[in-house]
């Protein structure tokens, strides 16, 4: 048999599934490792998708996607962004198959082997694994517990050399929780432009904040065409429980449009068309599954939070996403991974593991938040507690 590419072998598993699909064949199991929204969907949005299945639209859409829908896009991140950032155009969306190819196309366009791409470590998994799917070279700076796992510019900067090309942010984190404030994303873009770096926001999760504001790093850039180096990277994955529909948008710098339509042909081709309907129907029709589902993840951190505080175990306080980062050091034994899995078939509880997420992630684990409030504290309760020192 022929030998497969050289580079493919550095892809690493993913740890968030490898400890989900073992808790999915575990019968009983309380899965609290993955972001998988659990509320129904709204009847108007399942209504758009079967009407484009019943009037038999089911043929090629354009590659960005359908014009209404990239419209949409554009008119909620103006909205959402405020009257001084740049305004979004319709013709700079488009529509991908999830955020995760959302991710891929901005990569594709910009990274080449052995360019440097910045990740943030915590961070989200495919960040690193994408890059080297493209035989670019992940770089990871650091997110330090004792500085709130907020990214220092002076740690970013050092890390910036002659193959770097790449920065990427992503605010609320996944798997922090964490919000950048407006000032220090300002700061990292205005690093990324005295590095001449583009810059890929993942903002998958900007619909959930708790008490602070989402401030994208699109607000601090250029609208002039050769000046600006934000992608931004958005899903309804999250925001409206859309994740088996695979559907969200890349919004691409002034100027590139056409060649990131290009990619888009190279790719997917384009999007399915049930699932852009769905999509439209989704923002632009009634909100009240976003507000619901905001109120529900903020009642779960703050019932969950208590639990852990009951429990003596250290956590990172959420402000956004729906996730807890929580310090369980005090029995995983310097390996978080194996801690895992032991958990799982002792107390038939899944965590994802901190080390899914970088090597700072070691004696750290994942709490999912978007579940039944019942199921999450029954599950953190089979905790073991943490005894204070004597």
């Amino acid at each position: 048999m022929p030998e497969l590419a050289a580079h493919i072998s550095s892809v690493p598993a993913n740890q968030i599934r490898e400890i989900t699909e073992a808790a999915w064949n575990t019968p009983g199991a309380i899965v609290l490792s993955i972001g998988e929204p659990g509320f129904p969907l709204p009847r108007h949005i399942l209504d758009a998708g079967i009407a484009c299945l019943d009037r038999d639209e089911t043929n090629y859409t354009p590659n960005a996607g359908l014009p209404a829908l990239r419209e949409a896009f554009a008119a909620r991140q103006r909205e959402r962004s405020g009257p001084g950032a740049p305004a979004v155009a319709a013709d700079r969306v488009h529509i991908v198959a999830g955020a995760q190819q959302g991710l891929h196309l901005a990569m594709s366009l910009l990274l080449g082997p052995g360019d440097e791409i910045l990740i943030p470590n915590p961070g989200y998994p495919t960040f690193a694994m994408t890059g080297r799917l493209l035989q670019a070279v992940p770089v990871e700076y650091p997110l330090y517990p004792e500085q709130d796992f907020e990214p220092q510019i002076e740690d970013v900067e050092r890390l910036i050399g002659d193959r770097t090309r790449v920065l990427v942010l992503n605010s609320p984190s996944n798997p922090l929780g964490a919000v950048l404030s407006a000032q220090r994303t300002e700061e990292l873009v205005d690093l990324a432009r005295r590095h001449d770096l583009w810059i890929i926001a993942d903002d998958c999760y900007e619909a959930f904040t708790f008490d602070v504001p989402h401030v994208s790093p699109a607000a601090f850039d250029s609208d002039v065409p050769g000046e600006a180096r934000v992608f931004t990277s958005l899903t309804l994955s999250k925001t409206y429980g859309l994740t088996g529909l695979r559907i969200g948008a890349l919004i691409c710098p002034p100027g590139l449009e056409q060649l990131t339509n290009n990619i888009m042909e190279a790719t997917v081709s384009c999007v399915a068309s049930p699932s852009q309907y769905a999509a439209l129907a989704a923002l632009t029709g009634s909100q009240d599954y976003v507000v619901q589902a905001r109120e529900h993840y903020r009642t779960n951190r703050d019932a969950a939070s208590a639990v852990l505080r009951s429990l003596g175990i250290q956590f990172l306080d959420a402000q956004g996403a729906f996730y807890l980062w929580a310090d369980v050091s005090h029995v995983s034994g310097g390996d978080v991974r194996t801690w895992t899995r032991t958990f799982l078939a002792e107390s038939k509880v899944a965590l994802a593991p901190g080390t899914a997420f970088g090597s700072i992630g070691e004696g750290w684990v994942r709490i999912a938040l978007c579940g039944p409030t019942r199921d999450l504290l029954e599950g953190l309760s089979r905790l073991p507690q943490r005894l204070p020192a004597s």
